[in-house]
């Protein structure tokens, strides 16, 4: 009876153990915020806010970038480079749209990452705990 209690105590705690785990894990995320759009010059400026809460600090981080008019069809295809990203401290980066006004950018897709280093080697994280989000009137897709 007492080597039941105990089979079944240590069940539980392995069920315990596992929760507790899968939700640390879904909680690891790669924020990106587009956080504002503005006419600077002959170009829309993009300016985005970077939360990394994967628990790991990103050497680098590129993305592959399509920008979109506002009626659906591709404008351009870049590679933003959002550089060094440490953990658990957020940071802003902007990107120039030459020759554009925002009002003629209907939608940004980060179409995956170009390039993601962690502790000097390629790394999925940047894919696999991205999270999206805009502030503004232009969708950011993902």
């Amino acid at each position: 009876m007492l080597f039941r209690r105990i089979m079944v105590a240590a069940m539980f705690s392995g069920c315990l153990l596992s929760t507790a785990s899968a939700q640390s894990d879904s909680a690891a995320r790669l924020f990106v915020e587009l956080n504002s759009a503005e006419d600077v010059a002959s170009a829309c400026r993009l300016t985005f806010l970077v939360k990394n809460e994967t628990g790991q600090p990103i050497d680098g981080a590129v993305f592959e970038t399509v920008i979109f008019d506002t009626e659906g069809g591709v404008l351009n295809l870049s590679l933003f480079d959002f550089r060094d990203l440490p953990a658990d401290r957020p940071r802003v980066r902007q990107f120039d749209l030459p020759n554009r006004t925002c009002d003629t950018v209907g939608q940004a897709l980060i179409n995956g990452a170009n390039s993601c280093v962690v502790d000097g080697t390629e790394s999925d994280i940047c894919d696999s705990t991205l999270t999206l989000s805009s502030r503004v009137e232009m969708e950011l897709l993902g």
